[in-house]
């Protein structure tokens, strides 16, 4: 009977088998680097806004209130961004005349909204209410990061699903005084672990339930 399958078939197989077996490892390794690359999640990506807005100046440095300017976020699922007045509150009377608030006042004189750029969100599927975790004592700074510390807002986490899962999933350590969510240095606090006590006790004093925080229905509706 004649050979079939020459000498070298069985070594081709077996490299074929192994780039397979490569490509797919390399495929594998591509994706999820890809998945967690700073592209992917924005980590660390400015948005273009119509007026380049200093947090840390603003925040850090004059010690304004979050809730000044997103005047929603305890009552609404919004935060609300700013609008002209708000800007204008301080800004008809200090810098009136700077040329990089021009657009403030161009907004105030048309009566038309600045169009600010979203830095933070999620995708257009996530259902998320700002005030339900301002209320339970979730701080600006656990999702917004340190925006005392930008000169140019960006985003500081990743709104991935896994990342919102490991909070649902063990709240307590996430918990802080509900009426110093705006605090924005916890140092300290971290540094006392009398905290982790705090947040177990807060748990239990809302009713807050980590094995319905993992329903699909809380985020997608």
């Amino acid at each position: 009977m004649p050979q079939i399958f020459t000498a070298s078939a069985d070594t081709r197989l077996r490299a074929i088998a192994l780039i397979l077996a490569a490509g797919i490892l390399g495929g594998g390794m591509f994706i999820g680097g890809y998945m967690n690359s700073t592209y992917t999640t924005r980590i660390g990506w400015v948005q273009n806004q119509p007026v380049p807005f200093s947090h840390e100046h603003h925040v850090g440095g004059l010690g304004i209130d979050c809730r000044y300017c997103h005047t929603a976020v305890e009552t609404s699922a919004r935060a609300g961004l700013p609008p002209t007045h708000i800007c204008m509150t301080c800004h008809s009377q200090i810098w009136t005349g700077a040329p990089a608030l021009e657009p403030v006042r161009q907004s105030l004189a048309s009566d038309k909204p600045l169009e600010w750029n979203r830095v933070a969100r999620v995708p257009d599927y996530v259902f998320f209410n700002h005030s339900i975790h301002i209320n339970r004592g979730v701080p600006c700074v656990e999702c917004h990061g340190r925006v005392d510390q930008m000169p140019l807002m960006m985003q500081a986490k990743p709104f991935q699903m896994q990342w919102c899962l490991d909070c649902h999933r063990d709240p307590a350590p996430h918990l802080r005084p509900p009426d110093q969510v705006t605090r924005l240095d916890w140092t300290q606090w971290e540094a006392d672990k009398d905290h982790e006590v705090y947040g177990k006790l807060m748990v239990k004093a809302f009713g807050i339930e980590p094995k319905h925080l993992d329903s699909c229905n809380i985020c997608h509706r």
